[in-house]
């Protein structure tokens, strides 16, 4: 190769045919998926572009195959609690590592207003990405309906409300640990479970609150909506929500939040209030997050394999975009017992 003022030119993929011993047209087809490519020129491609360090020319192919080669990652909600949850940072990380591998970048994208979510859909749908992993998502949110309209891949953390089988996602099985946090209060003696539900527009708090109900049925323990309050997984709005919970029913001996964030709110209202956890309440927590680990006492909690999440997540979007079907995966979620419950 020659050099211009002292500077090595870059490998071109006539290097790369010439070094692997193939021809131009055998290196492109390797390059954009393999396609009608024996197994040995394969890796003598590959082996190729490792010994030259041919770097893909990302806007070239995209004029070529039409794909972006990139990903979206959509999170509609306001601003801050991208950085006040530690969730969505844990999913971005798994999301980013997991596409990694396949050599996509991703992209990250916030749309708490309407005006942001407007601008992002048309971004969005004039192609400058191959797919959205949306990770949050309210019934009566345009987005997931429009990009689905719009026939962009699609895949969704938690099932959608009201869209149906139209949309891939990946979910914890939020029903069943709710069920498991509630019946872990009751093995402890607590009869006045209380609980901080997550937003009621979403899948999750829909979910929890439902395992939370179908425990109390099943023991013989009539539904209080005293016992009952909403947040929206923020720390403000599980301290507000325990506040509630203690005017409206001030015997209550157990809460069951449906996020670890939230609760570590519920946990410094109780502290204020003179009640000691585990001692006077038990509480009980949702996702195994770092605010888990930061509470105190550490909060026994519901794991959600949020690795597993993510990875999934990837594998189904890069299907679908792939050609395959919509799909759902659903992972199990895990009891934690810590100090607080």
């Amino acid at each position: 190769m020659s050099n211009t003022g002292g500077r090595r030119k870059p490998p071109t993929i006539h290097d790369v045919a010439r070094e692997a011993g193939v021809s131009r047209g055998t290196v492109s087809r390797v390059l954009n998926g393999g396609h009608y490519v024996s197994p040995t020129a394969h890796e003598a491609v590959n082996a190729a572009i490792r010994k030259t360090g041919y770097v893909v020319n990302r806007h070239a192919r995209s004029l070529i195959t039409g794909r972006s080669d990139s990903i979206g990652f959509l999170l509609t909600e306001p601003q801050e609690r991208f950085f006040e949850d530690p969730n969505f940072n844990v999913l971005l990380r798994g999301c980013t590592q997991a596409l990694a591998a396949h050599d996509i970048p991703l992209l990250l994208m916030l749309a708490g207003t309407e005006d942001e979510r407007r601008r992002i859909t048309r971004y969005i749908t004039a192609g400058h990405v191959d797919g959205v992993l949306l990770v949050s998502s309210h019934s009566g949110d345009p987005v997931a309906q429009e990009l689905c309209e719009a026939g962009v891949p699609l895949v969704a953390c938690g099932k959608p409300i009201g869209l149906g089988s139209k949309v891939s996602y990946v979910a914890a099985a939020d029903r069943d640990g709710a069920r498991d946090m509630v019946r872990h209060l009751l093995s402890l003696g607590r009869r006045r479970i209380a609980v901080v539900t997550g937003p009621l527009d979403t899948p999750g708090g829909v979910e929890r609150l439902a395992g939370y109900r179908e425990v109390l049925a099943e023991e013989g323990i009539e539904y209080d909506e005293r016992l009952v309050v909403s947040g929206d997984y923020s720390r403000a709005s599980g301290e507000a929500g325990a506040e509630r919970l203690l005017a409206q029913a001030p015997d209550l001996d157990a809460v069951f939040v449906a996020s670890d964030l939230m609760a570590q709110g519920v946990l410094t209202a109780l502290e204020r209030a003179g009640r000691g956890v585990p001692g006077d309440v038990s509480v009980g927590g949702f996702d195994d997050s770092s605010a888990a680990l930061a509470a105190r006492p550490q909060l026994t909690t519901i794991r959600q394999p949020y690795d597993r999440i993510s990875a999934e997540m990837v594998r189904v979007l890069l299907a679908q975009i792939g050609g395959e079907d919509p799909a759902a995966v659903i992972l199990p979620t895990e009891l934690i017992k810590r100090g607080s419950a």
